[in-house]
Parts: structure tokens; C-alpha cells; sequence
């Protein structure tokens, strides 16, 4: 549905997006991850046909955004940042204009307005005008006018700026039901948003794709990946970590926390021999020591963790480590 292909957008003499390509297929939801000023909302204003791209092609539902702007444009459904809108209209009048600028009439305008209101929570502010709304509810009247015709390709900006943790939670919740018959790219800053709603996540920074897969695939890059987290009581932190360095498999390890009862560790497996059973082995250990194992479990990883080592440069991960 969504098909980018050696994209590029300069500024004068700064390059904002070099070289970027990916396709999204129906029933995917990608997430576009990177810092501020990594190309994000450049990228997402380009497949909209917002901004005309320096080089490189956009198709959306096989129709180049450039060539055949009107056939792709039906396709999408667009949030962008900031959520505008036009300040001295009612919530109902704003999307009643905009169902009529896609051509929808009688009935058929009057239902998906009605429909969109209830879909995104808009009915005790439908006749307010917009600039008196919260930042939430200019938010959601936003992404109401995006859903009006039920678009097959769907790009949102931030989709849950400004929104409360209920409403957050409603929105993610949203998207995971309309995933099922559309392509969705959305960008956000919220890393558990990603995990929780996307099948795939791309990072981009200064204007580059550094990484590209499933949320599983991105944590599993993480050093914390296969980590074995324990609580064992019993033993001194000094010695326990003196055997958990011995464990084959192991290639370093950490004390967490450490009081006369009991001490909280980490073990950190070598990736290079992922058939190793790092949790039996410091089970076993702890059987053979007699200690008394009150904790573990293996570490699936963290989003957070990849997103900085990507993103941030050698000089800076240094700095921090030091």
C-alpha cells in the first residue's frame, strides 16, 4: 500500500532525509521512531504529498504521489503534527467541511461525521468551536477529520500528543482495531506505544534508516536481551558475583542492589552461544551453593536501550558511561 523508494529532501544545503526506503503493507502498523530532527515528520509530509520530494518516488496503492497526486491523496487519511484546524469552527462544522472536500454528500456525510464523533469521543464538545478545546480534544477532532472516509492508508504525527493516559490508552486501542484492512505509519516518541501497537518499527536518524524490524527484533538487539535478573539470599555480593563470572556462558555481571539479607544481580549472556540455558545454569548454581534463590528471570530487553546506543554518538554513550 505504501511504497518509498530512494528517498531525499534537502533544504538548501542541509540534507533532512537521505536515502530513505520502506514499504508498508495492509495489515501493518509501523512505528517511525528517532530523536528530534532525525527526518520524521519530513519523511511523513513527503508520502502525503505535502512537500515535494529532491529525489527518490512515493506510491500509495500503486498511485505515485507526484504523478497521480488526486488517486493516491483518496487513499490516505492524514493527522498532522500539531493537529490543525480552523480555530472559529464547531467541532461538527470542521468535519462536516471536510467530509464535504472529499466529496461526501447527504446521508452518506451526515453518518460519517456521526460515526467519527462517537469513534473518537468528541460528543461533549461537538459544538464548541475549536479553539476553545483542550489540546486533547483538538487532538482527537484532528484525527476524527483523517478517518472521515475510511481511508486505506493512514499517517498520523504524534497521534497521542496532549492526550491523558485514559485517552492515550482509547487511541492505541484504536489503531489496533483498524489495523486489520489498512497500512498505518505513525510517529511517536512514546517507546511503549510502539511495543504495544506496532508489527514493526523503523529508527531513523539525521535523515538515515539506522534500524528496521519487529519491536521483538529491535529489543533483542539490546544488551539486556537473554540478561538473567536473580535475588538470591544467603550469599555475600562479592561472592556471589565471583560465581556468577565463573558460569560458562556468562560474559559479565552486576550487582543491582545488595542489603545483609539479600542481593540483586544480573548476568549478562554471550550472544554468541545463544544455546546456552543461562537461567538453569545460575539455578543450578545456587542449588549447589545452597542459597536461597527468591527471584529469577530471563530479560526480554529494552526499546529505550537500542533507541539511545542508534541514536546517540560514540562521544556521548562514552561521556555518560564515564
Amino acid at each position: 500500500m505504501i511504497k518509498v523508494e530512494n528517498l531525499c529532501k534537502t533544504f538548501g544545503t542541509r540534507t533532512v532525509v537521505n536515502d530513505v526506503s520502506f514499504s508498508v503493507e495492509r495489515g501493518e502498523v509501523l512505528g517511525f521512531l528517532g530523536p528530534n530532527g532525525a527526518g520524521k515528520s519530513t519523511t511523513m509530509r513527503i508520502i502525503t504529498g505535502y512537500y515535494p520530494p529532491t529525489s527518490g518516488r512515493v506510491t500509495i496503492g500503486g498511485f505515485d504521489i507526484q504523478e497521480n497526486p488526486i488517486e493516491a491523496k483518496r487513499l490516505i487519511g492524514y493527522l498532522p503534527e500539531n493537529a490543525p484546524g480552523y480555530a472559529d469552527m464547531t467541532v461538527y462544522g470542521f468535519l462536516n467541511f471536510m467530509a464535504e472536500l472529499r466529496g461526501m454528500k447527504g446521508d452518506a456525510r451526515k453518518k460519517a461525521v456521526q460515526h467519527d464523533v462517537e469513534l473518537c469521543s468528541l460528543q461533549n464538545v461537538v459544538y464548541q468551536n475549536i479553539d476553545t478545546l483542550s489540546k486533547g480534544y483538538k487532538h482527537r477532532t484532528c484525527l476524527a477529520q483523517a478517518l472521515l472516509h475510511d481511508p486505506q492508508v493512514l499517517i498520523m504525527d504524534e497521534p497521542t500528543d496532549g492526550l491523558d493516559p485514559n485517552q492515550k490508552h482509547e487511541v492505541r486501542g484504536l489503531i489496533r482495531r483498524m489495523a486489520s484492512n489498512k497500512a498505518i505509519i505513525f510517529s511517536t516518541h512514546i517507546l511503549e506505544e510502539v511495543e504495544e501497537t506496532c508489527t514493526r518499527a523503523i529508527i531513523i536518524d539525521r535523515g538515515v534508516i539506522v534500524a528496521n524490524g519487529t519491536p521483538a527484533e529491535l529489543k533483542a538487539r539490546s544488551d539486556m536481551a537473554g540478561a538473567v535478573h536473580v535475588q538470591i539470599a544467603g550469599v555475600a555480593d562479592a561472592m556471589l558475583l565471583e560465581h556468577l563470572h565463573r558460569v560458562p556462558g556468562v560474559v559479565r555481571a552486576e550487582v543491582i542492589a545488595a542489603t545483609d539479607a539479600r542481593v540483586e544481580a544480573r548476568a549478562y549472556p554471550d550472544k554468541r552461544n545463544p544455546n546456552v540455558n543461562l537461567t538453569r545454569a545460575i539455578a543450578e548454581l545456587a542449588a549447589q551453593q545452597h542459597w536461597q534463590l527468591d527471584e529469577i528471570h530471563t530479560e526480554s530487553g529494552r526499546l529505550d536501550e537500542v533507541f539511545r546506543a542508534i541514536t546517540l554518538p560514540d562521544t556521548v554513550i562514552a561521556a555518560k558511561a564515564a
